[in-house]
């Protein structure tokens, strides 16, 4: 798969899924504003995803929120298993406290096939964090506090998220292509 490749795929995900059904009210702003940095990692091993990781936190800290608001680090091949993914992020949120930007970016995180604990894996609300590909999302905490300032029901997104997948469905899933 080439680096369009993916990229066309993450982008119709988050104008689909994240913006499109709004599961991330905050998406659509950076998103049109092209504040969001989306980077194809070709790491072969899980420490050169983490070198990576450096390099982006390093970009992301220095350059004007204004050029760049937060970034998604794509991996598409390296973590097939979710568990291994997981297993990886708790190292990744080392590499951010050792550049001391714990409270300055923070990570989220998407897969293929993302599960939260205590569901079967093909409970629709897992959707809510699936994307086509393993992805770091890396946020700055000034963005994501000022937006959560700007939306007064902010803890309640992940209800309002759990109970639009539902609505949807699987096949309503399917049909955005995704």
């Amino acid at each position: 798969m080439t680096d369009d490749e993916v990229l066309n795929q993450t982008r119709h995900w988050l104008e689909k899924a994240v913006i499109g059904l709004n599961l991330c009210p905050f998406a659509k702003a950076v998103y049109v504003k092209n504040q969001v940095r989306l980077v194809v990692s070709h790491a072969r091993h899980a420490d050169d995803l983490l070198e990576e990781l450096d390099r982006e936190l390093d970009l992301l800290v220095a350059t004007p929120a204004e050029e760049i608001d937060t970034t998604l680090l794509i991996h598409p091949t390296l973590f097939d298993d979710f568990l291994d993914f997981n297993d990886f992020l708790e190292i990744a949120e080392g590499v951010v406290d050792e550049h001391g930007l714990e409270g300055v970016v923070q990570l989220a995180s998407f897969h293929p096939k993302f599960q939260f604990e205590g569901t079967e894996p093909d409970d629709i609300g897992n959707f809510t964090n699936r994307a086509p590909f393993s992805i770091l999302h890396l946020l700055r905490e000034d963005s994501v506090e000022r937006a959560v300032e700007a939306f007064p029901q902010a803890d309640a997104i992940f209800e309002t998220n759990i109970a639009t997948l539902e609505k949807l469905g699987h096949a309503g899933w399917k049909s955005l292509g995704l």
